[in-house]
């Protein structure tokens, strides 16, 4: 059986774990690469209303820069809208 590690104050804390940078992209910063929990620390900070969010952040992004057009924007944005609306319920 595992010992339970003692995660620290910032675990999955999404704006402390993964913040956006200068150039409007979002880094983890290099205390957080050092760390033993990153991996279920990001996954952590990822599940939720604003894991949704930098999901469509990367969505628009990738819109803007023309990786991708309209209908495969408005398909991503439509495949995460219901994920949203259960996690507001």
């Amino acid at each position: 059986m595992e010992k339970p590690v003692d995660l620290p104050t910032c675990f999955g804390l999404l704006d402390t774990v993964f913040p956006k940078g200068e150039d409007g992209l979002r880094h983890s910063p290099p205390p957080c690469l050092d760390c033993e929990s990153k991996t279920e620390c990001l996954r952590a900070a990822m599940t939720g209303k604003k894991g949704l969010d930098v999901r469509e952040e990367t969505v628009d992004r990738a819109y803007e820069s023309g990786v991708i057009g309209f209908l495969e924007r408005w398909s991503m944005r439509k495949h995460l809208r219901p994920k949203r609306k259960g996690l507001e319920e």
